[in-house]
């Protein structure tokens, strides 16, 4: 299944990954068989940091820790561990069965309440600064008026989006982490590198 292109609330992210991949596959089709393609599709990616370096998915959890999210939004995503990424990757790679595929690359679905409670439960006082309080939606789009960042979520509010891997699983025997395990990673990585 493709990102519908012409779906309100679509981000620009979204938009240029979606136009990249069909380019792909256009490609290799006009390749007449000199060359093979298999797509490996990321949801939010979590897990160790290795570095200074913070991406979106992990600058939201870093919001989180440092407690400059005093309400959550009604946000929710599935997740995948950058070392299930890492390793669906090499599988895509090397496996026969992997060519002409697309694979989703995901495991299971937290609301940012969840993250929220899970950071509070695992990570005991350096979690601390870590709502649970909801921010109502009425109160998210209203600040998206002014707020770029939270303009691209108000399009998520409340939506639940899962994906399955069970072609990656079934074809190339890959099985994810929980996301839950992908969180604690990202922030003990996070608390560990000083970025929060």
């Amino acid at each position: 299944m493709w990102t519908d292109l012409t779906r309100k609330g679509v981000n620009p992210y979204a938009h240029s990954k979606t136009l990249a991949e069909q380019d792909a596959w256009a490609f290799v089709k006009q390749a007449g068989g000199a060359m093979t393609l298999s797509t490996v599709l990321p949801s939010v990616i979590q897990g160790p940091v290795m570095g200074k370096d913070v991406s979106g998915p992990l600058e939201l959890l870093a919001r989180m820790l440092s407690g400059r999210m005093p309400r959550l939004p009604r946000l929710g995503f599935t997740m995948v561990d950058v070392r299930d990424l890492v390793d669906l990757h090499l599988k895509a790679m090397t496996a026969t069965e992997a060519a002409g595929q697309r694979f989703a690359a995901t495991s299971d679905f937290l609301w940012l309440a969840d993250s929220a409670r899970l950071l509070r439960e695992h990570l005991g006082p350096r979690a601390a600064k870590v709502s649970t309080r909801m921010a109502p939606d009425l109160l998210v789009r209203l600040g998206a008026l002014f707020d770029p960042e939270l303009r691209q979520f108000v399009g998520n509010l409340g939506v639940r989006r899962e994906f399955s891997a069970a072609k990656a699983a079934r074809l190339l025997g890959w099985r994810a982490r929980p996301a839950a395990e992908a969180v604690l990673a990202s922030a003990e990585g996070l608390l560990r590198e000083g970025l929060v």
